[in-house]
């Protein structure tokens, strides 16, 4: 097989990796306003594309942490081929693809990492790692930034329910909110654009140094990022609705306030990290805070036998995707019938995952209770309608929802004061009339 054409195969697989990447992960910053009613479902997934879209282009940092940080490099160039990132590649995509088939919320940046280092082992041996980068650039921050995100998290949301206490006994949990988590999710979907992007971007880029096409120590060509940041865009677009309701329902129940918490600390840790240029789990730190910000509501229970299955996944994606790549690797060692042999076998995986997920299907309309969705739009109202209840697809009327009761509270609170005010303006129109016809100055 020539060179060249093994090189463009690499490429095609790691935007394939990369639209696995967004949809995997849109649910790190959409789930807990999708939960909350702060956005319709498709709005949201719609705003966090546009957003991973423009993140991908403010920093390189990830990527250069890729492409010179994680494999060595020798007397003859970067200790591992095209062949190899292939391998590692396919480790990676299957994967993220099963763990989005069961819901989990797992690393798609551990994935990608498992697998590389799987595949380089395999292919160049164990000095082909670099220790110290693996060590520092990834698994430190694999720890500390979940934790780190969960803390701030926890106290955020004490803090915001603290100073909000008048809103007490209110349905939905001080439902102003919604209105700042638009602005705080949109803020992680840029954040997610500007960490994720760049890791497929940092895998072309070791895959050119690795071909020869590019000088080793060199960060991604323009071609490369616009590439990578419309795969992840589309990739987003397409959903991720599976772990959308596990992040924003399955974990714990997320209020407004809550979720504002969860998002803001998600946000500031990923941006951190990624200035600093680690290549850390946006999921990681997405779980990690919507866990924190149930336990800083009072009165909130989280699910942990749903968050030791996430944990569980957390600890099996390296070691299971460096598995998977490992043996791809092997494969791949046969040369031109190897890689064959990788890619059919891939593909079969892939199309039996995708075939196995349409038998229970999440889509936009079912990914939270059927009532959320269609009353969403309560939340954030432009023009003020009469809160409804909505039909399920059985053609049943369930009782209003959290997010409408709210509405409908909301509304008939703004009433009551409207009237009290013209009540109020009545009487005093009345007392001031009396008091001038008192003076003898009403004529």
């Amino acid at each position: 097989m020539d060179f060249t054409l093994i090189v463009l195969l690499v490429i095609a697989l790691a935007l394939f990796f990369d639209f696995t990447n967004g949809f995997h992960d849109t649910a790190n910053a959409m789930a807990t306003p999708i939960a909350t009613g702060a956005l319709k479902p498709k709005t949201a997934v719609l705003l966090a594309a546009v957003l991973n879209l423009i993140g991908a282009f403010l920093s390189t940092e990830v990527a250069k942490t890729i492409s010179g940080g994680i494999i060595n490099e020798g007397d003859g160039g970067v200790l591992i081929t095209p062949e190899l990132i292939f391998a590692g590649l396919l480790g990676a995509i299957v994967w993220n693809l099963v763990t989005w088939l069961y819901g989990l919320p797992s690393s798609s940046s551990h994935a990608l990492f498992g697998g590389l280092i799987g595949a380089a082992v395999v292919g160049a041996g164990v000095t082909a790692i670099n220790g110290g980068g693996v060590l520092s650039k990834v698994l430190i921050p694999a720890v500390a930034a979940p934790l780190t995100a969960g803390l701030v998290a926890f106290t955020a949301t004490k803090v915001a329910y603290a100073i909000t206490r008048r809103h007490d006994g209110k349905p939905d949990g001080r439902g102003h909110f919604r209105y700042a988590q638009i602005a705080s999710s949109s803020l992680i979907a840029l954040a997610h654009g500007t960490n994720d992007a760049q890791k497929t971007m940092g895998i072309i880029t070791l895959t050119l140094i690795a071909s020869g096409h590019q000088e080793a120590g060199t960060g991604p060509h323009l071609w490369v990022i616009v590439a990578c940041a419309l795969a992840i865009a589309i990739g987003t677009y397409s959903g991720g609705w599976r772990i959308i309701r596990t992040l924003g329902s399955g974990l714990t129940e997320v209020k407004p306030a809550q979720g504002f918490a969860a998002e803001t600390s998600t946000a500031a840790t990923i941006l951190a990290s990624t200035h600093l240029g680690f290549a850390l789990s946006t999921t990681q730190v997405a779980s990690g805070s919507v866990i924190g910000s149930g336990l800083g509501r009072r009165g909130s229970t989280v699910r942990w036998r749903t968050a030791g299955r996430i944990g569980l996944g957390w600890l099996m994606t390296l070691p299971a995707s460096a598995a998977i790549g490992a043996i791809a690797a092997l494969i791949a060692h046969l040369g031109t019938v190897g890689l064959i042999i990788d890619a059919v076998i891939g593909l079969g995986v892939i199309l039996f995952i995708f075939w196995r997920s349409s038998r229970n299907k999440v889509h936009a309309g079912n990914a939270v209770p059927v009532p959320d969705v269609a009353e969403s739009g309560h939340a954030i109202r432009i023009k003020q309608a009469k809160v409804r209840r909505v039909k399920t697809e059985t053609g049943t009327l369930p009782p209003l929802t959290n997010i409408a009761m709210s509405a409908a509270t909301e509304d008939k609170e703004r009433k009551r004061a409207l009237k009290a005010a013209q009540k109020a303006a009545k009487e005093a129109a009345k007392r001031e009339k009396k008091e001038r016809k008192q003076n003898g100055t009403n004529k």
